[in-house]
């Protein structure tokens, strides 16, 4: 293996990793702002306040976009791990 497909592959693993973590990410951030637009509109600065709901979010988020993380791995893992492992 080259050093050019190396880092493409590794750069390809990368667009993946960023692909798969964005729906949670996203899904977190959006959580939080809104949370934090409610704590300041009602003055309550209670901690667990934030932490639940974005859990609860984020394990919601995980659960609906399952289903595009499996294909995404499992496509990039058939389509460019895979074939380097047996040598092709």
């Amino acid at each position: 293996m080259t050093e050019a497909a190396f880092y493409d592959v590794l750069r390809q693993g990368l667009q993946i990793a960023v692909k798969i973590s964005a729906p949670m990410l996203l899904m977190a951030l959006v959580t939080g702002v809104v949370i934090g637009l409610f704590q300041a509109l009602t003055s309550i600065q209670e901690m667990t306040l934030t932490f639940v709901p974005k859990l609860a979010a984020m394990l919601a988020a995980f659960w609906i976009s399952m289903g595009f993380m499996t294909a995404a791995l499992t496509g990039f893992f058939t389509d460019q791990i895979i074939p380097l492992i047996i040598g092709g």
